[in-house]
């Protein structure tokens, strides 16, 4: 396809692939207009065009479309570092630092991302405080990112790329018993796609729970691991209780049965209507996974 390089007032044609490179442009451009590579910033509606991306991450990108050429300083100003900040960028099993710019949006931060560590950026979605940073084009700093601030990172599988509705925001409440972290509420606002292992992992890596194997409950349900809070009926202003233990699932004669190990006290237990010496008041769904298999004391 055919694009227009505008710089010093004047325009000139270029011809690009659909998944030509940024730095092949560049490239082009240097050869042509004689223009240093790393002299060059190319943009379009001031968005730029990072190097190691290529066109097809940019679908703005298209026949006859403008694309603008700024000519950068190689001296950088004296105050630049004063812009900077170091962020922690916190994956599954690792974590990276990274600079950032203040006024950095978030999508220039998910294509730095996406050169660094080549996570496709489709499939990224960062977190700062329990809320995902899902307008691409806000200001970090408008989410209150500053030095040291850690940005979790979430990968969207492929399935659900393809066939999820439009997700909704939740504000959704995390409850504790009071042998764990006294009984705390803990509100968060999640979208309605997210997993219970994406909760689980965002209360990890905020370090609100400590190290350890938890499960979750909603109106008295086990909650799947894989399956998000839209599966499990969640709605913004329910609670979810938190549990020490773990979950597994196992199968008796076609029957899905789900076989938990706890590790609870009397006063967890009584968070789900569950009493250790009778099952009278909790629903069959719980009495039928206690029944099941468990590591706690009989149940007469």
């Amino acid at each position: 396809m055919k694009v227009i390089i505008v710089a010093w007032s004047r325009e000139f044609l270029f011809e690009i692939g659909p998944q030509e490179p940024v730095l092949e442009i560049k490239r082009k451009i240097e050869l042509l207009l004689g223009v240093p590579i790393a002299s060059q910033i190319l943009a379009v509606f001031g968005w730029e065009l990072v190097d190691g991306l290529d066109m097809e991450d940019y679908p703005i990108v298209t026949e006859g479309r403008k694309i603008d050429l700024t000519i950068k300083s190689m001296t950088p100003p004296f105050n630049n570092h004063n812009r900077k900040i170091q962020i922690i960028v916190k994956f599954s099993a690792r974590q990276i630092s990274m600079e950032a710019d203040r006024t950095e949006t978030v999508r220039s931060l998910k294509e730095k991302i996406h050169i660094v560590e080549g996570t496709p950026i489709k499939r990224m979605s960062l977190f700062f405080s329990g809320v995902e940073l899902d307008e691409d084009f806000r200001n970090l700093t408008e989410y209150g990112i500053r030095e040291f601030s850690e940005i979790i990172v979430f990968l969207k599988t492929l399935t659900r790329l393809r066939d999820d509705p439009p997700t909704r925001k939740l504000n959704i409440v995390v409850q504790t018993s009071s042998s764990l972290l006294n009984a705390a509420s803990i509100p968060l606002e999640m979208k309605d796609s997210s997993t219970i292992n994406d909760l689980r992992r965002l209360l990890l890596s905020r370090k609100i729970l400590p190290q350890d194997d938890y499960l979750f409950i909603h109106k008295q349900r086990i909650m799947r691991d894989h399956c998000s809070l839209r599966w499990h009926g969640v709605e913004s202003g329910d609670s979810l209780y938190v549990f020490k233990g773990t979950g597994s699932v196992c199968r008796e004669i076609g029957t899905p049965v789900y076989s938990f190990i706890f590790s609870l006290s009397c006063s967890i237990v009584a968070l789900v209507g569950i009493e250790i010496k009778g099952l009278t008041s909790a629903s069959p769904s719980i009495r039928n996974v206690i029944t099941c298999s468990s590591s706690m004391a009989p149940i007469n």
